[in-house]
Protein backbone atom coordinates (compact mmCIF):
# COMPACT_ATOMS: atom_id res chain seq x y z
CA UNK A 1 0.00 0.00 0.00
CA UNK A 2 1.16 3.58 -0.60
CA UNK A 3 2.91 5.55 2.14
CA UNK A 4 1.95 9.01 3.31
CA UNK A 5 3.00 12.22 1.55
CA UNK A 6 4.45 10.50 -1.46
CA UNK A 7 5.57 12.38 -4.54
CA UNK A 8 6.93 10.56 -7.63
CA UNK A 9 10.58 11.38 -6.95
CA UNK A 10 10.28 10.44 -3.28
CA UNK A 11 8.53 7.15 -3.75
CA UNK A 12 10.95 6.04 -6.46
CA UNK A 13 13.90 6.64 -4.13
CA UNK A 14 12.05 4.86 -1.33
CA UNK A 15 11.25 1.84 -3.48
CA UNK A 16 14.87 1.67 -4.60
CA UNK A 17 15.97 1.70 -0.97
CA UNK A 18 13.46 -0.74 0.52
CA UNK A 19 12.79 -3.13 -2.36
CA UNK A 20 15.45 -2.31 -4.92
CA UNK A 21 15.51 -5.77 -6.51
CA UNK A 22 11.78 -5.84 -7.22
CA UNK A 23 11.05 -5.68 -10.93
CA UNK A 24 9.10 -2.54 -11.68
CA UNK A 25 9.14 -2.40 -15.49
CA UNK A 26 8.80 -5.11 -18.11
CA UNK A 27 9.64 -3.93 -21.62
CA UNK A 28 10.13 -6.50 -24.37
CA UNK A 29 13.06 -8.60 -23.07
CA UNK A 30 14.09 -6.06 -20.39
CA UNK A 31 13.32 -6.41 -16.68
CA UNK A 32 14.03 -3.13 -14.90
CA UNK A 33 14.19 -3.09 -11.09
CA UNK A 34 13.24 -0.20 -8.84
CA UNK A 35 16.93 0.39 -8.09
CA UNK A 36 17.89 0.48 -11.77
CA UNK A 37 15.10 2.90 -12.62
CA UNK A 38 16.13 5.17 -9.75
CA UNK A 39 19.84 5.12 -10.63
CA UNK A 40 19.25 5.79 -14.32
CA UNK A 41 16.86 8.62 -13.48
CA UNK A 42 19.53 10.06 -11.18
CA UNK A 43 22.04 9.96 -14.02
CA UNK A 44 19.69 11.90 -16.30
CA UNK A 45 18.91 14.36 -13.52
CA UNK A 46 22.55 15.08 -12.71
CA UNK A 47 23.34 15.33 -16.42
CA UNK A 48 20.56 17.88 -16.91
CA UNK A 49 21.74 19.79 -13.84
CA UNK A 50 25.23 19.98 -15.33
CA UNK A 51 23.71 21.64 -18.39
CA UNK A 52 22.09 24.24 -16.15
CA UNK A 53 18.56 22.84 -15.96
CA UNK A 54 17.15 23.86 -12.59
CA UNK A 55 13.99 23.87 -10.51
CA UNK A 56 11.15 25.61 -12.31
CA UNK A 57 12.47 24.89 -15.81
CA UNK A 58 10.41 23.04 -18.41
CA UNK A 59 11.81 19.86 -19.96
CA UNK A 60 9.89 18.50 -22.96
CA UNK A 61 9.80 14.72 -23.45
CA UNK A 62 9.14 13.51 -26.99
CA UNK A 63 9.83 9.80 -27.24
CA UNK A 64 7.82 6.69 -28.04
CA UNK A 65 7.15 4.28 -25.19
CA UNK A 66 10.40 2.87 -23.81
CA UNK A 67 12.28 2.94 -20.48
CA UNK A 68 14.22 6.09 -21.40
CA UNK A 69 10.96 8.04 -21.30
CA UNK A 70 10.61 7.15 -17.63
CA UNK A 71 14.26 7.91 -16.85
CA UNK A 72 13.68 11.41 -18.20
CA UNK A 73 10.35 11.94 -16.47
CA UNK A 74 11.60 11.00 -13.02
CA UNK A 75 14.73 13.10 -13.61
CA UNK A 76 12.57 16.21 -14.02
CA UNK A 77 10.77 15.41 -10.77
CA UNK A 78 14.04 14.98 -8.89
CA UNK A 79 15.32 18.38 -10.09
CA UNK A 80 12.10 20.25 -9.34
CA UNK A 81 11.75 20.98 -13.05
CA UNK A 82 8.47 20.30 -14.81
CA UNK A 83 7.97 17.68 -17.51
CA UNK A 84 6.18 18.50 -20.75
CA UNK A 85 5.05 15.22 -22.35
CA UNK A 86 4.76 15.79 -26.11
CA UNK A 87 2.59 13.84 -28.53
CA UNK A 88 4.98 11.97 -30.82
CA UNK A 89 2.79 12.64 -33.87
CA UNK A 90 3.26 16.41 -33.67
CA UNK A 91 5.24 18.34 -36.25
CA UNK A 92 5.39 21.81 -37.76
CA UNK A 93 3.21 24.51 -36.24
CA UNK A 94 1.63 22.18 -33.69
CA UNK A 95 4.98 21.06 -32.30
CA UNK A 96 6.45 24.55 -32.30
CA UNK A 97 3.42 25.89 -30.46
CA UNK A 98 3.69 23.44 -27.57
CA UNK A 99 7.46 23.78 -27.17
CA UNK A 100 7.21 27.58 -27.16
CA UNK A 101 4.01 27.86 -25.13
CA UNK A 102 5.34 25.49 -22.43
CA UNK A 103 8.53 27.55 -22.14
CA UNK A 104 10.58 24.37 -22.38
CA UNK A 105 14.31 24.96 -21.85
CA UNK A 106 15.35 21.43 -22.81
CA UNK A 107 13.98 18.73 -25.09
CA UNK A 108 14.67 15.01 -24.78
CA UNK A 109 13.65 13.43 -28.07
CA UNK A 110 13.84 10.03 -29.73
CA UNK A 111 16.14 9.81 -32.73
CA UNK A 112 13.29 8.51 -34.89
CA UNK A 113 11.42 11.78 -34.30
CA UNK A 114 14.28 14.19 -34.91
CA UNK A 115 13.29 14.85 -38.53
CA UNK A 116 9.93 16.14 -37.26
CA UNK A 117 11.71 18.53 -34.93
CA UNK A 118 14.63 19.78 -37.05
CA UNK A 119 12.63 22.15 -39.34
CA UNK A 120 11.29 24.18 -36.39
CA UNK A 121 14.48 24.30 -34.29
CA UNK A 122 15.28 27.90 -35.27
CA UNK A 123 11.85 29.09 -34.11
CA UNK A 124 12.31 27.97 -30.49
CA UNK A 125 13.98 30.92 -28.79
CA UNK A 126 13.67 29.54 -25.24
CA UNK A 127 14.93 26.04 -26.00
CA UNK A 128 18.58 25.79 -24.95
CA UNK A 129 19.35 22.06 -24.98
CA UNK A 130 18.37 19.16 -27.24
CA UNK A 131 19.13 15.66 -25.96
CA UNK A 132 18.60 12.81 -28.43
CA UNK A 133 17.89 9.24 -27.40
CA UNK A 134 19.75 7.17 -30.00
CA UNK A 135 18.25 3.93 -28.66
CA UNK A 136 15.65 3.83 -31.43
CA UNK A 137 15.22 0.50 -33.22
CA UNK A 138 14.07 2.14 -36.44
CA UNK A 139 17.04 4.54 -36.69
CA UNK A 140 20.78 3.99 -36.80
CA UNK A 141 22.91 7.09 -36.22
CA UNK A 142 26.67 7.25 -35.70
CA UNK A 143 26.14 10.03 -33.21
CA UNK A 144 23.77 12.81 -32.16
CA UNK A 145 22.74 15.35 -34.82
CA UNK A 146 24.60 18.65 -34.89
CA UNK A 147 23.71 20.93 -32.01
CA UNK A 148 22.40 18.10 -29.81
CA UNK A 149 23.66 15.76 -27.09
CA UNK A 150 23.22 12.00 -26.94
CA UNK A 151 21.14 10.85 -23.99
CA UNK A 152 23.59 8.00 -23.44
CA UNK A 153 26.48 10.50 -23.14
CA UNK A 154 24.47 12.64 -20.73
CA UNK A 155 23.79 9.59 -18.56
CA UNK A 156 27.41 8.39 -18.73
CA UNK A 157 28.56 11.69 -17.26
CA UNK A 158 25.77 11.75 -14.68
CA UNK A 159 26.03 10.23 -11.22
CA UNK A 160 23.83 7.34 -9.99
CA UNK A 161 23.46 8.90 -6.53
CA UNK A 162 20.22 10.65 -5.68
CA UNK A 163 20.17 14.33 -6.58
CA UNK A 164 16.56 14.96 -5.57
CA UNK A 165 15.64 18.46 -4.46
CA UNK A 166 13.02 19.09 -1.74
CA UNK A 167 9.52 18.94 -3.25
CA UNK A 168 7.73 22.28 -3.35
CA UNK A 169 4.01 21.44 -3.19
CA UNK A 170 2.92 24.47 -5.25
CA UNK A 171 5.58 24.09 -7.96
CA UNK A 172 4.59 22.69 -11.36
CA UNK A 173 5.27 18.97 -11.75
CA UNK A 174 4.20 18.63 -15.39
CA UNK A 175 2.14 20.13 -18.18
CA UNK A 176 -0.13 17.68 -19.96
CA UNK A 177 -1.40 19.22 -23.21
CA UNK A 178 -4.89 18.50 -24.51
CA UNK A 179 -5.29 17.19 -28.04
CA UNK A 180 -6.46 20.54 -29.36
CA UNK A 181 -9.29 19.07 -31.44
CA UNK A 182 -11.29 22.32 -31.29
CA UNK A 183 -8.49 24.90 -31.21
CA UNK A 184 -5.01 25.37 -29.85
CA UNK A 185 -3.99 22.73 -27.29
CA UNK A 186 -4.25 23.77 -23.66
CA UNK A 187 -1.55 22.87 -21.14
CA UNK A 188 -3.14 21.30 -18.06
CA UNK A 189 -1.02 22.28 -15.07
CA UNK A 190 -0.29 19.50 -12.59
CA UNK A 191 1.33 20.93 -9.49
CA UNK A 192 3.21 18.75 -7.03
CA UNK A 193 0.40 18.74 -4.49
CA UNK A 194 -1.84 17.14 -7.14
CA UNK A 195 0.84 14.48 -7.77
CA UNK A 196 0.84 13.30 -4.16
CA UNK A 197 0.40 9.55 -4.47
CA UNK A 198 -0.49 8.87 -0.85
CA UNK A 199 -3.47 6.66 -0.01
CA UNK A 200 -4.62 3.32 -1.38
CA UNK A 201 -6.03 4.69 -4.64
CA UNK A 202 -7.60 1.99 -6.75
CA UNK A 203 -6.81 -0.64 -4.12
CA UNK A 204 -9.64 0.83 -2.04
CA UNK A 205 -12.31 -0.24 -4.53
CA UNK A 206 -10.86 -3.67 -5.14
CA UNK A 207 -9.47 -3.29 -8.65
CA UNK A 208 -5.83 -4.07 -7.92
CA UNK A 209 -4.14 -6.82 -5.93
CA UNK A 210 -0.59 -6.85 -4.51
CA UNK A 211 0.75 -9.20 -7.20
CA UNK A 212 -0.86 -7.47 -10.20
CA UNK A 213 1.05 -6.69 -13.39
CA UNK A 214 -0.41 -3.63 -15.12
CA UNK A 215 -0.14 -3.72 -18.91
CA UNK A 216 -0.32 -0.56 -20.98
CA UNK A 217 0.02 0.01 -24.70
CA UNK A 218 -1.15 3.62 -24.39
CA UNK A 219 1.46 6.37 -24.85
CA UNK A 220 3.30 7.67 -21.80
CA UNK A 221 2.63 11.23 -22.95
CA UNK A 222 -1.02 10.61 -22.03
CA UNK A 223 -2.43 10.75 -18.51
CA UNK A 224 -3.81 7.23 -18.55
CA UNK A 225 -0.48 5.47 -19.08
CA UNK A 226 1.50 7.90 -16.92
CA UNK A 227 -0.84 8.58 -14.01
CA UNK A 228 -3.25 5.65 -13.80
CA UNK A 229 -0.79 2.94 -14.77
CA UNK A 230 2.85 3.89 -14.13
CA UNK A 231 2.62 6.19 -11.11
CA UNK A 232 -0.20 4.27 -9.45
CA UNK A 233 1.78 1.03 -9.87
CA UNK A 234 4.85 2.68 -8.36
CA UNK A 235 2.85 4.00 -5.41
CA UNK A 236 1.45 0.56 -4.66
CA UNK A 237 4.51 -1.58 -5.31
CA UNK A 238 3.16 -3.18 -8.48
CA UNK A 239 4.80 -4.00 -11.80
CA UNK A 240 4.20 -2.29 -15.16
CA UNK A 241 4.37 -4.09 -18.51
CA UNK A 242 4.98 -1.46 -21.19
CA UNK A 243 4.27 -1.95 -24.89
CA UNK A 244 5.56 0.33 -27.64
CA UNK A 245 2.09 0.86 -29.07
CA UNK A 246 -1.38 -0.62 -29.46
CA UNK A 247 -1.54 -3.48 -31.94
CA UNK A 248 -4.77 -5.44 -32.11
CA UNK A 249 -3.07 -8.44 -33.73
CA UNK A 250 -0.27 -8.62 -31.13
CA UNK A 251 -2.25 -7.48 -28.11
CA UNK A 252 -3.08 -10.78 -26.43
CA UNK A 253 0.29 -12.34 -27.26
CA UNK A 254 1.97 -9.43 -25.45
CA UNK A 255 -0.39 -9.75 -22.49
CA UNK A 256 0.43 -13.45 -22.18
CA UNK A 257 4.16 -12.80 -22.60
CA UNK A 258 4.15 -10.38 -19.66
CA UNK A 259 1.61 -12.40 -17.63
CA UNK A 260 -0.32 -9.16 -17.21
CA UNK A 261 -3.37 -9.34 -14.97
CA UNK A 262 -5.03 -6.02 -15.82
CA UNK A 263 -5.00 -3.22 -18.39
CA UNK A 264 -6.77 0.04 -19.14
CA UNK A 265 -8.71 0.50 -22.39
CA UNK A 266 -9.65 3.73 -24.11
CA UNK A 267 -11.69 4.71 -27.13
CA UNK A 268 -12.27 1.98 -29.69
CA UNK A 269 -9.85 -0.56 -28.22
CA UNK A 270 -12.55 -2.91 -26.89
CA UNK A 271 -14.58 -3.08 -30.15
CA UNK A 272 -11.42 -3.39 -32.26
CA UNK A 273 -10.10 -6.26 -30.14
CA UNK A 274 -13.51 -7.91 -30.25
CA UNK A 275 -13.53 -7.77 -34.06
CA UNK A 276 -10.23 -9.62 -34.40
CA UNK A 277 -10.52 -13.20 -35.71
CA UNK A 278 -11.65 -15.63 -33.02
CA UNK A 279 -8.84 -17.82 -31.64
CA UNK A 280 -9.24 -21.02 -29.64
CA UNK A 281 -7.07 -19.59 -26.85
CA UNK A 282 -8.96 -16.27 -26.51
CA UNK A 283 -10.14 -17.11 -22.99
CA UNK A 284 -6.74 -18.49 -22.00
CA UNK A 285 -5.10 -15.28 -20.85
CA UNK A 286 -4.01 -13.97 -17.43
CA UNK A 287 -6.14 -10.81 -17.38
CA UNK A 288 -8.60 -10.59 -14.51
CA UNK A 289 -10.06 -7.09 -14.85
CA UNK A 290 -10.09 -4.29 -17.42
CA UNK A 291 -10.58 -0.66 -16.42
CA UNK A 292 -12.24 0.83 -19.48
CA UNK A 293 -13.82 4.02 -20.75
CA UNK A 294 -16.70 4.22 -23.24
CA UNK A 295 -17.18 0.48 -23.72
CA UNK A 296 -20.29 0.10 -25.91
CA UNK A 297 -23.07 -1.84 -24.21
CA UNK A 298 -23.33 -4.19 -27.20
CA UNK A 299 -19.68 -5.22 -26.85
CA UNK A 300 -19.48 -5.46 -23.06
CA UNK A 301 -20.82 -8.92 -22.27
CA UNK A 302 -19.41 -10.52 -25.42
CA UNK A 303 -15.93 -9.21 -24.60
CA UNK A 304 -16.12 -10.46 -21.01
CA UNK A 305 -17.22 -13.95 -22.07
CA UNK A 306 -14.83 -14.34 -25.00
CA UNK A 307 -11.74 -13.24 -23.06
CA UNK A 308 -12.76 -14.54 -19.62
CA UNK A 309 -12.44 -11.29 -17.67
CA UNK A 310 -14.45 -8.51 -16.04
CA UNK A 311 -14.85 -4.94 -17.31
CA UNK A 312 -15.02 -2.06 -14.86
CA UNK A 313 -16.14 1.14 -16.56
CA UNK A 314 -14.72 4.47 -15.40
CA UNK A 315 -14.91 8.16 -16.24
CA UNK A 316 -12.33 10.85 -15.61
CA UNK A 317 -10.10 13.35 -17.39
CA UNK A 318 -6.73 15.05 -16.93
CA UNK A 319 -8.59 18.38 -16.82
CA UNK A 320 -11.52 16.87 -14.93
CA UNK A 321 -10.90 18.41 -11.51
CA UNK A 322 -10.25 14.98 -10.02
CA UNK A 323 -13.92 14.03 -10.42
CA UNK A 324 -14.80 10.53 -11.50
CA UNK A 325 -17.55 8.00 -12.03
CA UNK A 326 -17.15 4.24 -11.79
CA UNK A 327 -19.16 1.17 -12.62
CA UNK A 328 -17.57 -1.86 -10.90
CA UNK A 329 -20.28 -4.15 -12.19
CA UNK A 330 -23.15 -2.88 -10.03
CA UNK A 331 -24.70 -0.67 -12.73
CA UNK A 332 -26.15 -1.47 -16.18
CA UNK A 333 -23.64 -2.43 -18.86
CA UNK A 334 -22.85 0.65 -20.91
CA UNK A 335 -23.15 2.90 -17.87
CA UNK A 336 -20.34 4.94 -16.31
CA UNK A 337 -21.93 4.21 -12.95
CA UNK A 338 -22.19 6.70 -10.12
CA UNK A 339 -19.87 9.16 -8.38
CA UNK A 340 -18.05 7.98 -5.26
CA UNK A 341 -19.60 8.67 -1.83
CA UNK A 342 -19.65 12.34 -0.92
CA UNK A 343 -19.52 13.54 -4.55
CA UNK A 344 -22.61 14.96 -6.27
CA UNK A 345 -23.03 14.84 -10.06
CA UNK A 346 -25.82 16.15 -12.27
CA UNK A 347 -27.05 16.79 -15.81
CA UNK A 348 -27.68 20.47 -16.63
CA UNK A 349 -28.78 22.36 -19.71
CA UNK A 350 -26.71 25.32 -20.94
CA UNK A 351 -28.64 27.69 -18.66
CA UNK A 352 -27.76 25.72 -15.53
CA UNK A 353 -31.14 24.01 -15.11
CA UNK A 354 -31.13 20.39 -13.97
CA UNK A 355 -32.56 17.97 -16.50
CA UNK A 356 -34.79 14.96 -15.92
CA UNK A 357 -33.68 11.34 -16.21
CA UNK A 358 -33.13 10.36 -19.85
CA UNK A 359 -32.47 13.92 -21.03
CA UNK A 360 -29.02 14.61 -22.49
CA UNK A 361 -27.11 17.60 -21.16
CA UNK A 362 -23.89 18.82 -19.60
CA UNK A 363 -22.26 16.42 -17.14
CA UNK A 364 -21.45 18.50 -14.06
CA UNK A 365 -20.11 17.93 -10.56
CA UNK A 366 -20.80 19.89 -7.39
CA UNK A 367 -17.62 21.68 -6.32
CA UNK A 368 -16.91 20.57 -2.75
CA UNK A 369 -13.41 22.09 -2.47
CA UNK A 370 -12.77 24.92 -4.96
CA UNK A 371 -9.01 24.98 -4.43
CA UNK A 372 -8.53 21.21 -4.67
CA UNK A 373 -10.85 20.95 -7.68
CA UNK A 374 -9.35 23.87 -9.56
CA UNK A 375 -8.35 23.11 -13.14
CA UNK A 376 -5.48 25.30 -14.26
CA UNK A 377 -4.56 25.79 -17.90
CA UNK A 378 -1.05 27.17 -18.41
CA UNK A 379 -1.20 30.88 -19.26
CA UNK A 380 -4.94 30.65 -19.98
CA UNK A 381 -6.96 31.92 -17.04
CA UNK A 382 -10.07 32.44 -19.17
CA UNK A 383 -10.26 28.74 -20.05
CA UNK A 384 -9.55 27.82 -16.43
CA UNK A 385 -12.39 29.98 -15.14
CA UNK A 386 -14.84 28.65 -17.76
CA UNK A 387 -14.82 25.20 -16.13
CA UNK A 388 -16.73 26.54 -13.10
CA UNK A 389 -20.22 28.05 -12.98
CA UNK A 390 -22.15 28.84 -9.83
CA UNK A 391 -20.49 26.17 -7.73
CA UNK A 392 -20.57 23.44 -10.41
CA UNK A 393 -17.76 21.99 -12.48
CA UNK A 394 -18.56 21.61 -16.20
CA UNK A 395 -16.72 18.67 -17.74
CA UNK A 396 -17.30 19.49 -21.40
CA UNK A 397 -19.02 16.13 -21.89
CA UNK A 398 -22.66 15.34 -22.59
CA UNK A 399 -24.40 12.57 -20.67
CA UNK A 400 -27.70 11.45 -19.25
CA UNK A 401 -28.77 9.43 -16.22
CA UNK A 402 -31.42 6.82 -15.57
CA UNK A 403 -34.02 6.73 -12.80
CA UNK A 404 -31.54 4.98 -10.49
CA UNK A 405 -28.89 7.69 -10.83
CA UNK A 406 -26.54 5.80 -13.14
CA UNK A 407 -24.78 8.03 -15.66
CA UNK A 408 -24.36 7.26 -19.37
CA UNK A 409 -21.93 8.98 -21.74
CA UNK A 410 -23.58 10.69 -24.72
CA UNK A 411 -20.81 12.64 -26.49
CA UNK A 412 -18.09 15.22 -26.24
CA UNK A 413 -19.97 18.50 -26.42
CA UNK A 414 -17.73 19.65 -29.24
CA UNK A 415 -18.53 16.50 -31.26
CA UNK A 416 -22.32 16.72 -31.13
CA UNK A 417 -24.29 17.63 -34.28
CA UNK A 418 -27.54 19.43 -34.97
CA UNK A 419 -29.67 18.48 -37.96
CA UNK A 420 -33.09 19.95 -38.77
CA UNK A 421 -33.44 21.14 -35.17
CA UNK A 422 -32.48 17.77 -33.66
CA UNK A 423 -29.37 17.30 -31.53
CA UNK A 424 -27.41 14.20 -32.56
CA UNK A 425 -24.73 12.40 -30.60
CA UNK A 426 -21.81 11.29 -32.75
CA UNK A 427 -21.11 8.65 -30.10
CA UNK A 428 -24.58 7.13 -30.55
CA UNK A 429 -24.25 7.08 -34.36
CA UNK A 430 -20.83 5.42 -34.15
CA UNK A 431 -22.10 2.90 -31.63
CA UNK A 432 -24.68 1.62 -34.12
CA UNK A 433 -22.47 1.81 -37.22
CA UNK A 434 -19.76 -0.16 -35.41
CA UNK A 435 -22.17 -3.02 -34.82
CA UNK A 436 -22.24 -3.82 -38.53
CA UNK A 437 -20.21 -7.03 -38.98
CA UNK A 438 -18.16 -5.55 -41.85
CA UNK A 439 -17.18 -2.40 -39.95
CA UNK A 440 -14.00 -2.25 -37.89
CA UNK A 441 -14.47 1.31 -36.65
CA UNK A 442 -16.09 4.58 -37.62
CA UNK A 443 -16.25 8.29 -36.91
CA UNK A 444 -19.42 10.37 -37.17
CA UNK A 445 -19.29 14.15 -37.52
CA UNK A 446 -21.24 17.05 -38.88
CA UNK A 447 -20.60 18.79 -42.19
CA UNK A 448 -22.38 21.98 -43.30
CA UNK A 449 -25.79 21.45 -44.85
CA UNK A 450 -27.18 23.58 -47.67
CA UNK A 451 -30.30 23.89 -45.50
CA UNK A 452 -28.36 25.20 -42.52
CA UNK A 453 -27.00 23.38 -39.43
CA UNK A 454 -25.37 19.99 -40.12
CA UNK A 455 -25.70 16.89 -42.19
CA UNK A 456 -24.38 13.65 -40.71
CA UNK A 457 -21.25 12.18 -42.26
CA UNK A 458 -19.59 8.91 -41.28
CA UNK A 459 -16.05 7.82 -42.10
CA UNK A 460 -15.84 4.02 -42.03
CA UNK A 461 -12.92 1.59 -41.84
CA UNK A 462 -13.84 -1.95 -42.86
CA UNK A 463 -12.54 -5.17 -41.38
CA UNK A 464 -9.80 -6.82 -43.47
CA UNK A 465 -11.22 -8.63 -46.49
CA UNK A 466 -14.70 -7.09 -46.11
CA UNK A 467 -16.70 -5.00 -48.58
CA UNK A 468 -19.77 -2.92 -47.82
CA UNK A 469 -22.05 -0.98 -50.16
CA UNK A 470 -23.05 2.40 -48.66
CA UNK A 471 -26.72 1.62 -49.39
CA UNK A 472 -26.49 -1.47 -47.21
CA UNK A 473 -24.96 0.46 -44.34
CA UNK A 474 -27.72 3.06 -44.58
CA UNK A 475 -30.34 0.31 -44.51
CA UNK A 476 -28.63 -1.14 -41.43
CA UNK A 477 -28.77 2.28 -39.75
CA UNK A 478 -32.38 2.94 -40.72
CA UNK A 479 -33.44 -0.20 -38.86
CA UNK A 480 -31.62 0.84 -35.68
CA UNK A 481 -31.64 4.63 -35.29
CA UNK A 482 -33.97 7.58 -35.55
CA UNK A 483 -34.47 8.88 -39.07
CA UNK A 484 -32.78 12.22 -38.35
CA UNK A 485 -29.62 10.37 -37.21
CA UNK A 486 -29.12 8.29 -40.36
CA UNK A 487 -25.96 9.42 -42.18
CA UNK A 488 -26.29 11.30 -45.43
CA UNK A 489 -22.62 10.97 -46.35
CA UNK A 490 -20.47 7.83 -46.11
CA UNK A 491 -16.74 7.77 -46.74
CA UNK A 492 -15.01 4.37 -46.72
CA UNK A 493 -11.36 4.85 -45.75
CA UNK A 494 -8.22 2.81 -45.12
CA UNK A 495 -7.78 4.39 -41.69
CA UNK A 496 -8.91 7.24 -39.44
CA UNK A 497 -6.61 10.07 -38.34
CA UNK A 498 -5.97 9.59 -34.62
CA UNK A 499 -4.13 11.03 -31.70
CA UNK A 500 -1.64 8.88 -29.83
CA UNK A 501 -4.41 7.95 -27.42
CA UNK A 502 -6.56 6.47 -30.21
CA UNK A 503 -8.95 9.39 -30.20
CA UNK A 504 -10.15 10.22 -33.71
CA UNK A 505 -9.07 13.65 -34.92
CA UNK A 506 -12.45 14.79 -36.13
CA UNK A 507 -11.15 18.27 -36.87
CA UNK A 508 -9.08 16.71 -39.66
CA UNK A 509 -12.09 14.85 -41.03
CA UNK A 510 -14.28 17.95 -40.87
CA UNK A 511 -11.59 19.93 -42.65
CA UNK A 512 -11.61 17.39 -45.51
CA UNK A 513 -15.41 17.46 -45.59
CA UNK A 514 -17.27 15.97 -48.54
CA UNK A 515 -14.87 14.83 -51.26
CA UNK A 516 -15.18 13.38 -54.77
CA UNK A 517 -15.17 9.86 -53.37
CA UNK A 518 -17.77 10.47 -50.68
CA UNK A 519 -21.08 8.68 -51.18
CA UNK A 520 -24.11 10.97 -50.85
CA UNK A 521 -27.42 9.36 -49.92
CA UNK A 522 -29.46 12.26 -51.32
CA UNK A 523 -27.77 12.15 -54.73
CA UNK A 524 -27.97 8.37 -54.80
CA UNK A 525 -31.72 8.44 -54.27
CA UNK A 526 -32.22 11.29 -56.73
CA UNK A 527 -30.42 9.33 -59.46
CA UNK A 528 -32.19 6.04 -58.74
CA UNK A 529 -34.59 4.98 -61.54
CA UNK A 530 -38.26 5.48 -60.80
CA UNK A 531 -40.03 2.27 -60.07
Amino acid sequence: MAEQATYPSEILARRASTEGDKVFLLFEDQRLTCRELNERSNRVASGLAALGVKAGDGVALMMPNRPEWLYAFFATQKLGAYAVPVNTALKGEGLAYILNHSESRALIIGAELFEQFAPIRSRLALLKHVIVDLNAPEVTLAGPPAGSIALSDLMAKGAPEDVARPVAPDAISNLMYTSGTTGLPKGVVMRNHAMNLSGPGLFSIGIYRPDDILYTCLPLFHGNALYLTTLRALANGLTVALSRRFSASRFWDEVRHYKATTFNALGAMIPILLKQPVRPDDADNPVRVVLSAATPAWAWEEFEKRFNLTIWEGYGAVDGGGFSLINPGNAPKGSMGKPPPGVEAGIFDDDGNELRPGEVGNLVFKVDNPEARRVEYFKNEEASAAKFRKGWFYTGDLAYRDQDGNFFFADRKTDSMRRRGENISSFEVEKIVNQHPAVLESAAYGVPSELGEDDVMVAVVLRPGQTLAPENLVAFCEERMAKFMVPRYIDVRESLPKTGTHRVQKAELKKEGVTRTTWDREKSRASAPAG
